[in-house]
């Protein structure tokens, strides 16, 4: 007789079936060791990560790990077996969230473990739209040396730096920060815990924006923070401000920005998420040489890829063994209602 449980494998006519983990795009491979370790998981690591290619492996997936590939609705119903989808990251606007909680499935993240990553990048973002290391380098590239007497550095000691969003990575960026001697503000009416960090609340994103020298976004997307930067905002910043995004693409009005760096308004900006991705080389952004670039990579130092794929599958397993990391579980409530 055909016996199945959901935290445990399946049973056919006497012999286990090990239980299936479908791998979206490579993790580390201290990561997969964790699967090999398992004599009763097996798993299988695709990238090609088309609709149609998924959707023929996850028919008998228990679990589904992913990073930035998109994991549409008719995916996760063709996954019929499917109890858990880990998320190698913390945003997950690429998975159909609702649609897990609906059909019982948990939706998991990484938690802070990229979160000093993502700080230092936004550093650097923010380091290298002040110096205009663009222009710089591309100068120096070309034997012009003389691109020191017409591009214009600005300091980030005493500036004014408005963190957007003081979560996990938006403390590791204040710390940082404090080490340039830069005054701290942060506009986060979700923050309740205050504690920690020597930083001035605002209470509207207008009072931080009108005299922030430096604004950097760490906010989740969802509807009420899509757009949060647009022209309205831009124009309160003081002339010659950096705007720089480590977090999501659709915070922020690509098309503002750049029109707000082309005249002068702002100093620079740097920015390592886009509303769509990957970026077109025929971008606006592209054209501008004030605007830093990234390709999303700022929580991929070797550091971070390491403890985001351990922790992605360390989830998986939690769940398939009964034993889920509550915290980790983005739609625990509705999971359970």
């Amino acid at each position: 007789m055909d016996l199945k449980c959901r935290n445990s494998p399946v049973l056919v006519c006497g012999c286990e079936m090990k239980r299936k983990v479908l791998v979206v795009q490579p993790i580390h491979e201290r990561a997969l060791d964790l699967l090999r370790d398992r004599d009763d998981v097996s798993f299988k690591v695709v990238t090609d990560f088309s609709e149609e290619n998924l959707i023929k492996h996850v028919v008998d997936a228990e679990a589904i790990t992913v990073r930035d590939a998109p994991l549409g609705r008719r995916v996760i119903k063709a996954a019929k077996r499917l109890k858990v989808v880990s998320r190698h990251g913390v945003g997950y606007d690429n998975i159909p969230v609702n649609l897990c909680s609906e059909l019982g499935i948990p939706v998991t993240i990484v938690g802070p473990v990229n979160a000093v990553s993502v700080a230092e990048h936004t550093i650097y973002l923010m380091l290298a739209a002040a110096r205009q290391g663009m222009l710089l380098d591309a100068a120096v590239r070309k034997g012009d040396f003389s691109a020191r007497d017409r591009v214009t550095a600005v300091e980030l000691r005493g500036k004014t730096l408005l963190l957007v969003g003081f979560g996990r990575i938006g403390r590791e960026v204040a710390k940082r920060a404090a080490t340039f001697d830069m005054n701290i503000k942060v506009f986060d009416p979700f923050c309740g815990d205050r504690s920690g960090i020597e930083v001035d609340f605002v209470d509207t994103l207008e009072t931080g924006l009108s005299d922030a020298d430096v604004v950097s976004l760490h906010a989740p997307l969802n509807d009420g923070t899509r757009r949060i930067i647009g022209a309205r905002e831009l124009a309160i910043l003081p002339r010659r401000s950096i705007v720089v995004n480590a977090s999501r693409g659709g915070l922020l009005d690509e098309a503002a920005l750049v029109a707000a760096v082309a005249s002068g308004k702002l100093h620079g900006a740097a920015l390592d998420t886009f509303d769509r991705e990957p970026l077109s080389e025929n971008s606006p952004l592209t054209r501008e040489p004030r605007i830093v670039l990234s390709p999303h990579c700022a929580a991929l130092s070797e550091e971070a890829l390491i403890s985001m794929g351990v922790k992605t599958v360390e989830n998986v397993l939690a769940v398939l063994d009964g034993e889920p990391i509550a915290d980790l579980i983005v739609n625990g409530e509705r999971v359970e209602a």
